[in-house]
């Protein structure tokens, strides 16, 4: 049996930038990150960007740690192996090979994985998901030879993947259930936007309708949709969000909803059991929320909290969580809580002059979050705003105008 001061489940952002932050604040204390994947640390972001997608940069640019680098920190990397069950009155974590592993602190940052595809012949070859290096090492192969692809999904997969095909010369169409893109977290007005954007960019898009069966031998070869549509393709890209896997953690006494419950220092309900990530679902001092952020700036800082408060350095999560996409000419940021909800108030700035949109969400007089197209300039003021809590109920007219100065709020 194996023997940690502080073991970490889950080597990506979050556990890797923990292990970091633990070792900052104690340089003896044995440290080790069990990871699902057999690789360090790399740039789950990355595998839907141009530049590495592309080519245009060095495939090697995907690792953010290097084998020496751990090393050097002393932290042991135990790769390509899955938690399985936690005995928390032992302090123990068991792995698929059978291995026993003891802790003093535990960090649980698991993250999520693709959520599968639930259709007839969705086993066939050429379907696709894009959540681990080894799924976007097989896109990206696929697309070498690929001449049709289909993009399930109106969220962030299937908007930068679709660019990047479409940029490696596949013919590209999008199927998706919903009525615009992006909802329900975008209103239709910035929807149009981006609708417009893949429709000049060359790309087809279908709404309102799924798909009944994926059809072909072995390989994909067309889907049939459920209003008898047929679309030929010969690879299929998946991207209908993600699921968590906590079934390891039953019994245990661990809180959990969607997510693993924590208070705002990423502490679960039980002692000595931390969780950080996008599997975290954690109480928001800023939004007065209990939220689940999946984003990488998010799992960073998680990442960093999470280790202070392991290290015994008490700190809460205090972070304006955000999220950038570029493509098919179009900027677009995502700051805070997005997400519309019947107690919250939704601004629409809507410029159709300068191609651009805002979406702001108030909930309590408060700014809690913003979605913006070709705004950038925004992005400051606005997450200002919401870190500072100031109050703006006096100001709802102002700020559906396109053109009035968030930074006079300030």
């Amino acid at each position: 049996m194996q023997e940690f001061k502080y073991l970490i489940i889950g080597g990506g952002i979050a556990g890797t930038t923990a292990a970091e932050t633990v070792r900052q604040k104690d340089s003896e204390g044995s440290i080790a990150i069990v990871n699902d994947e057999p690789y360090r640390l790399y740039s789950r972001v990355m595998l839907s960007k141009q530049n590495w997608f592309l080519g245009k940069i060095p495939f090697e640019r995907i690792w953010l740690k290097t084998e020496k680098w751990y090393q050097e920190k002393n932290i042991a990397f135990l790769g390509g192996k899955t938690a399985t069950s936690l005995n928390k009155e032992n302090k123990t974590v068991t792995l698929d090979n059978g291995d026993i592993v003891k802790y003093e602190k535990l960090l649980i940052a698991t993250g999520g994985q693709a959520r599968m595809w639930p259709v007839q012949g969705a086993n066939k070859q050429g379907i696709h998901y894009c959540r681990t290096l080894d799924q976007g090492k097989g896109i990206l192969n696929a697309s070498k030879t690929a001449k049709k692809a289909v993009i399930i999904g109106s969220g962030f997969v299937s908007f930068e993947i679709a660019e990047l095909f479409k940029l490696s010369g596949i013919d590209v169409t999008i199927v998706m259930r919903e009525d615009h893109y992006w909802e329900p977290l975008l209103e239709k007005a910035g929807a149009d936007i981006v609708e417009k954007a893949i429709a000049v960019f060359g790309i087809h898009l279908i709404k309102n309708v799924e798909v009944q069966e994926v059809l072909g031998k072995d390989h994909v070869e067309s889907v049939l949709l459920k209003n008898g549509e047929k679309i030929d393709c010969d690879i299929i890209v998946c991207g209908i969000g993600i699921v968590f896997d906590n079934t390891w953690l039953q019994d245990t006494g661990i809180e959990i909803n969607r997510g693993i419950v924590t208070n705002e220092y990423l502490e679960t309900t039980q002692p000595d059991i931390w969780a950080a990530g996008d599997i975290a679902e954690y109480d928001d001092i800023i939004l007065e929320e209990c939220l689940q952020m999946c984003n990488w700036a998010n799992a960073r800082e998680h990442g960093r909290i999470a280790g202070l408060n392991m290290a015994g350095e008490k700190t809460p999560y205090k972070f304006v969580s955000f999220y950038n996409a570029q493509g098919m000419g179009m900027n677009i940021a995502f700051i805070g809580n997005i997400r519309p909800s019947e107690n919250k108030i939704v601004i629409q700035r809507n410029d159709p002059e300068t191609n651009s949109y805002g979406q702001l969400i108030i909930l309590d007089d408060e700014l809690v979050g913003a979605t913006l197209i070709n705004r950038a300039v925004e992005v400051g003021s606005i997450t200002n705003l919401v870190k500072n809590d100031i109050k703006i109920d006096q100001k709802l007219a102002e700020l559906a105008d396109p053109n009035f100065d968030l930074k006079t709020l300030l």
